[in-house]
């Protein structure tokens, strides 16, 4: 029979604790960035336009309203887009058709993707993982043995239990968004995958401190995108004040995380479009 444990010194304890936390994924996440075609729509007569804006409209409010995944309409200010869609989906498939829905009217024909970014919910366990790590190396359970499996995987199961309302979360009903996405700094003078995670947990730990301080004021809602996109995390700030978006990410670039390790993406902010204001808006 395989021998499970491991050394027990304080430096084979150390080598036995592996590099990456431990994560937990919920809802899938899809942003699409979109211009209108304006010359093209404007061109269009009134009473096509009327029914192409009823028929988004009436689409619109069924996704606001969907149970198991939502979606929403922000209009962007600057030159990025015209409007963002966010979408939340309990699968890629459910995602596909979200995207599908809206390519499918007749709106769509006067629209062009300025970009997209695909996500899953993440809530990173930097601190439960460091914590397990250690007591299982410390017991002699050696990394990657079926003893070591059945432990990470009870943690697991259990922080998803405790975290169901955070994986699987509504779109906030605040009236401004904030989506960027995020790198830390790797194969550069810095790399944050070569720290070791007892330095890591330290810097989020840090980091997450900020983000409480705005606890009640921001819906923040980080999503995990290595393997699916361009950068690793994509970053979603829901807020009744705008300002409070530049206070919060002002401030976190502050700290060791950011200060020296983060690279971020472009910028997307917008207000709430609802259906009954979709008219109004084209």
């Amino acid at each position: 029979m395989k021998d499970d444990r491991a050394g027990h010194g304080p430096d084979t304890v150390m080598q036995s604790i592996p590099p990456e936390p431990l994560t937990l994924e919920g809802s899938y996440i899809l942003h699409q960035m979109i211009r209108v075609k304006w010359p093209q729509w404007k061109a269009l007569d009134a009473s096509r336009r009327g029914r192409e804006v009823a028929s988004a409209a009436q689409l619109l409010a069924q996704v606001e309203a969907r149970a198991g995944g939502q979606s929403a309409l922000y209009s962007l200010l600057g030159h990025k887009g015209d409007a963002m869609l966010v979408h939340f989906r309990r699968s890629l498939e459910e995602l596909r058709e979200a995207q599908m829905q809206w390519t499918r009217l007749g709106f769509w024909d006067f629209c062009e993707y300025t970009s997209s970014y695909l996500s899953v919910v993440e809530i990173g366990l930097y601190e439960g993982s460091l914590r397990l790590y250690s007591t299982l190396a410390g017991e002699g359970i050696a990394a990657g043995s079926e003893a070591w499996k059945e432990r990470v995987k009870a943690e697991i199961t259990r922080q998803r239990d405790a975290m169901t309302s955070r994986l699987w979360p509504d779109i906030p009903a605040r009236p401004y968004a904030c989506f960027y996405p995020m790198d830390k700094r790797r194969g550069e003078a810095r790399n944050w995958y070569h720290l070791p995670i007892e330095q890591r947990q330290a810097m989020m730990r840090d980091h997450g401190i900020i983000g409480r301080k705005y606890a009640g004021l921001v819906t923040q809602i980080i999503s995990g995108s290595i393997g699916l996109d361009n950068f690793e995390w994509g970053v979603d700030l829901f807020a009744d004040d705008p300002l409070i978006f530049k206070k919060l990410v002002y401030e976190m670039r502050f700290d060791e995380a950011s200060a020296v390790y983060g690279l971020f993406g472009e910028f997307y902010t917008g207000i709430r479009v609802r259906p009954a204001e979709l008219a109004q808006l084209l």
